[in-house]
């Protein structure tokens, strides 16, 4: 790992940056696509500008027998990755983005929120919450 991008990862943890460990998981038909997804994937996820990925950690594919129907056999690999995101706001949009399969936020053991980050917060998710009923074309279910 190059020494400036971990001082630069330093530099930015005292500035009050978020330091997380995530897992990512993709699962393909073939051993070469679940390889090569998931690394477009990172790829795509360290082209976001307010993280930065220093650590990655890639297991072995896995072959899985019938992990759906019709599907005989496909392939999961894992990666673990560790980065830095400015505000928690950067943080849930790479959760909302990028779909890790687990994350831990390391530091800082507090973090607190403006209303304004907080309202932008609520807005992506209802977007997000949008998007997935807008693709079903379905509406919202509410009781009436």
């Amino acid at each position: 790992m190059a020494e400036d991008v971990m001082e630069t990862v330093k530099k930015r943890l005292k500035d009050g940056w978020i330091k997380a460990v995530a897992s990512v998981e993709v699962l393909a038909v073939s051993k070469e696509a679940c390889e090569s997804s998931l690394k477009k994937h990172i790829e795509q996820m360290k082209n976001e500008p307010d993280s930065i990925i220093y650590k990655e950690k890639y297991d072995e594919p896995v072959k899985t027998p019938s992990p759906f129907r019709n599907i005989k056999e496909a392939y999961s690999q894992v990666v673990e990755i560790e980065f830095i995101s400015r505000r928690y706001e950067n943080l849930v949009y790479l959760v909302l983005n990028y779909a890790p399969s687990s994350i831990e936020i390391l530091e800082p053991q507090k973090i607190g929120l403006s209303l304004g980050e907080a309202q932008g917060l609520l807005n992506s998710l209802s977007e997000l919450v949008h998007n997935i009923v807008a693709a079903k074309k379905g509406g919202v279910l509410i009781d009436a």
